[in-house]
This record gives C-alpha cells, structure tokens and sequence, in this order.
C-alpha cells in the first residue's frame, strides 16, 4: 500500500484528499503544518509528501528545503494559481512535481503514481552500483554529489543532481527540452521550458564546461541537448 503524508492547513481539503485517496488504495495520514509533519516523519515511514505552500508558521518552501536537507522522499506541491515564482523556487530546492489549485482529485492520483513509478525506477536502476564515471568525473548516486577528475567533492542541489543523472543515463543522445522535464523534474513543459536552460547552466559551471564552447553539455539548436561523454560503471 502507497503511504501518503498530507501537509495542509486546510481540514476540508485534509479530510476530503484523504478520503479520496484512500479509495485508491493509498494509506494516507493528513497534518496541518511543519511541526506535525516532523512528528509524524519521525514516527513512520512516507512514500510520498503533499505539501501545500501556504502554511501558518513554516511555510511549504521551508519546509521542502528541510526535507531535503536529510531525505530524498518525493515531494509534490499543492500552490495556488498566483505563485509560479514559488513553484519554480519549489522545483530548484528539490520537489518532484506540483500541482495547482483547484484541480481535479483524480488529477492528483495520476500525478502521485507517476512521480512513485519515476523514482522507484530510478532507484532500482542504480542499486547494483553508487557511481557513474565519466572524462575523470565521478558521479556518486549516494551521497548526491560530484567529484572532480581532482578528487574534489562538488555539492549539488537536488535539481542540479537529477538532471546530472539524467544526462549520464542518456550519453551521446539528443534530449529534448520536454523530455530532460519529464524525466528530471516531471514538470509541465510549456511553462518551465527555459528553467531547464538554466539549470543547465548551473550544471556546466559545476562541471567547468565552458557555456560558450561547452564539450560535455553541448546545445543542439532547436532540438535540446546533448552529453557527449563516455559514460562508465
């Protein structure tokens, strides 16, 4: 049974999520803000958190970083439709995905399932090996971090490190903008199109590429992107 930890402040939309998803086999406890959700992380095990972005004291983004800080349990955002520059901070600090109010409840299940079968896959991929090497780099899938052909560890943030992985699951491929938000990110295509520019960016001066004359992240114009590197396990 999927376990779902609902964080929002609402009880009306607390009681009626739950019940709707739990019509979906899903086991779902519902809190109304950050200190709850702390105690009731601390008491068992989530498949998944809903986090609404508007809570009192803590808000959905502080909490998210939190989150992240310690755990890489999925994290999808309930906003509002007037907080796009919110969602898109929400995404940098690590959410799987959001979804705006109102919506439809079965929109919330699909939304859930996909982000479960999007992380399940990815974990099960990479449990036979901690890291991916390639032109001196070492991409370290436990500890979410880079390390340069000089043994130096490069931090990077939740987003930087999805679509990293992203790229080293998919060498010498040209990715498309949708495709790197789909798989990194899960978001909607349309409306972050250029989030991924520049989160590509973040990940070349991680990687020292040269944005000008990058030679691991290259641009294909009007297609998306391209890892030139040989990727090794």
């Amino acid at each position: 049974m999927i376990s779902i930890l609902m964080v929002d402040d609402d009880a009306q939309i607390r009681q009626l999520l739950g019940d709707y998803l739990s019509g979906f086999g899903m086991s779902v406890v519902t809190v109304a803000d950050g200190k709850a959700m702390a105690e009731a992380l601390e008491k068992s095990t989530f498949d998944l958190v809903i986090l609404d972005l508007m809570l009192p004291g803590e808000d959905g983004l502080t909490l998210c970083r939190k989150l992240r800080a310690d755990s890489d349990i999925p994290v999808l955002m309930l906003t509002a439709r007037g907080e796009a520059m919110d969602r898109v901070v929400g995404l940098e600090l690590g959410a799987d995905d959001y979804i705006v109010k109102p919506f439809e409840p079965r929109e919330l299940v699909a939304r859930i399932q996909t982000i479960l079968r999007r992380t399940r896959g990815s974990r099960e991929t990479r449990s036979d090996r901690n890291e991916a090497e390639f032109m001196g780099w070492r991409l370290n899938y436990l500890m979410r971090h880079l390390v340069s052909p000089k043994d130096l560890v490069i931090p990077l943030s939740n987003a930087e490190f999805r679509l990293l992985s992203v790229f080293v699951e998919h060498p010498n491929r040209i990715l498309s903008r949708e495709f790197l938000l789909d798989s990194a990110r899960g978001r909607d295509m349309e409306l972050f199109d250029r989030s991924i520019d520049i989160l590509v960016s973040r990940v070349r001066q991680k990687l020292n590429d040269d944005s000008r004359t990058p030679t691991l992240i290259k641009t294909v114009r009007g297609e998306g992107y391209l890892f030139d590197a040989k990727v090794t396990r």
